[in-house]
């Protein structure tokens, strides 16, 4: 699934190009999670104005309201002239005059859905809920070591539920919680303020480092330029179960928490 990281790539991959564009067309394709909201010709005419994320949601702001995307569990954007033929999972094309916006979306789990503005519904119930952004002034360990003290899970189950901060999925939290020295199996309020400190600088700088490197590609994410992620290759624990330590040389354990593989040391990271 695309994470913070993958759509925050998707949208500096696109955003410069399609601003300031004029909508020349609009194709709908087969139905995606919820409807568009608009007739499709409504858009015809209008100028794209700033791209901006909200946790996985991109805002796309038009001259009269916006379009809320969501890139599901296999969804990926591209742009550019010479897109093609729409395909069986090709579903949504935003046509400028500088080229497609293209939504594909093989299990059709992502949406395309049209609000008269980001505070107004639908979009406004769609981001209610979501936690501050890692990369605000708010989140710091004060923020955290508070929030994780309200919940009584596992420390990275309470980091993957997105109401205290959003984009710490599943790789980024295993990632994470290594920095911080933190078993991930510890429950959250256990945590103390000057370990929730180290864990929210480590969230910070996991996602930010995801971001430079182009998120990351497990299987088939790609930015709307085509290219892949890389941050999957510096991976310290995820998906190395069974593979020494980078730091201690002890074999990574994998175990499951809520249905999701979780990696970590258990040398490193301490209850």
């Amino acid at each position: 699934m695309p994470e913070l990281p993958e759509v925050e790539v998707t949208r500096l991959s696109f955003a410069e190009r399609i601003r300031g564009a004029r909508v020349t067309a609009v194709r709908v394709g087969k139905p995606l999670r919820w409807p568009l909201g608009s007739a499709p010709e409504a858009f015809v005419g209008q100028r794209v104005g700033e791209v901006s994320r909200r946790g996985k949601y991109l805002w796309l702001a038009l001259e009269r309201g916006g379009l809320l995307m969501h890139l599901g569990m296999s969804g990926s954007l591209s742009f550019g002239h010479a897109t093609g033929e729409p395909g069986p999972h090709d579903h949504f094309d935003l046509v400028t005059a500088r080229g497609t916006l293209r939504l594909t979306d093989p299990r059709r789990f992502g949406a395309v859905v049209w609000s008269a503005s980001a505070d107004a519904a639908p979009a406004a119930t769609l981001l209610a809920g979501l936690g501050l952004e890692p990369f605000d002034d708010r989140f710091d360990g004060a923020h955290l070591h508070a929030a994780l003290r309200r919940r009584r899970v596992a420390v990275k189950t309470a980091l993957l539920g997105g109401r205290i901060v959003v984009g710490a999925g599943n790789i980024y939290a295993c990632e994470a919680l290594f920095e911080a020295g933190i078993d991930p199996r510890t429950p959250s309020d256990r945590i103390s303020r000057a370990r929730a400190g180290r864990l929210a600088d480590a969230v910070r700088s996991t996602l930010a480092r995801a971001v430079e490197l182009g998120g990351s590609t497990l299987r088939n994410f790609r930015d709307a330029h085509g290219a892949a992620g890389a941050f999957q290759l510096e991976a310290k624990v995820y998906g190395r179960a069974g593979k020494p330590c980078v730091r201690c040389g002890t074999p990574i354990r994998r175990v499951v928490q809520g249905a999701r593989a979780t990696f970590f040391c258990p040398v490193c990271q301490r209850r």
